[in-house]
């Protein structure tokens, strides 16, 4: 599987089964090339127009599956994913 297949690939978080979005990028570990989290943008703030606030980095350990559509995560804590969005600006 390419990151580009990941990427069509909704995430849902299977505790609260909640529509998280579709990835948008990945980090892996140069040493080991494993992919160690997905990222996520999260919603856009008024209606996307103005882009994103936050972003879900989800640990690819809490990921408990991965089918045609749809990516399945285990996330409790939805907040402890967030992250303020990097301004390259």
């Amino acid at each position: 599987m390419r990151i580009f297949d990941l990427k069509r690939k909704e995430v849902i978080n299977i505790c609260d089964c909640k529509r998280l979005g579709y990835v948008g990028d990945v980090e892996f570990n140069p040493e080991t090339g494993c992919i160690t989290h997905l990222i996520v943008p999260g919603p856009g703030c008024l209606c996307g127009i103005f882009g994103r606030e936050k972003e879900f980095v989800i640990p690819f350990c809490d990921v408990r599956q991965i089918g045609d559509d749809i990516i399945l995560v285990e996330v409790k804590k939805l907040k402890d994913l967030e992250k303020a969005c990097r301004s390259d600006g």
